[in-house]
Order: C-alpha cells, then structure tokens, then sequence
C-alpha cells in the first residue's frame, strides 16, 4: 500500500474482481475517488498502471496461501 488514502476495510469473499468476477484480493482505491477490486491474476495485471496514475494499492494476495480454520488435520 501507498500513501494516505489507504482502505481499512479488509476484502471479503462477497468482493468480486470488476474484470472477471472471481473472489477479489486487491483493492485499488483511485486518486480521483472510488475504487477498483481485481482477482490476484488482473491484481497483478494492472498494478503498475494503477499505482503510476496514484492508485493506492491493498493487496490481500497472501490469504490465497492460508489453511482455513476449518481444515481438517489430512487437508492441513
């Protein structure tokens, strides 16, 4: 993340990539107001992009590699 307009609000699995509508992981709030989530995929994709327009950028990508609580000891 960058700069003071950064979200606090963590992504949920109700968010959905604007691109593709899978579960999103990165939100990336705009300079100009408003925000945009993306998937890891499209996330990673536009980035660069989004951060050289000023675009702050919260990535959540690292959840993707968390046993869910609900993991049974075979599947941990």
């Amino acid at each position: 993340m960058t700069g003071a307009l950064a979200p606090t609000k963590p992504l949920s699995v109700a968010d959905r990539c604007d691109r593709c509508g899978a579960q999103a992981y990165v939100r990336a709030v705009l300079a100009g107001g408003g925000d945009l989530l993306f998937c890891a995929h499209h996330g990673r994709k536009y980035a660069e992009a989004l951060r050289s327009n000023g675009a702050d950028i919260q990535d959540e990508t690292d959840r993707l590699h968390e046993t869910p609580a609900t993991a049974t000891t075979e599947e941990r």
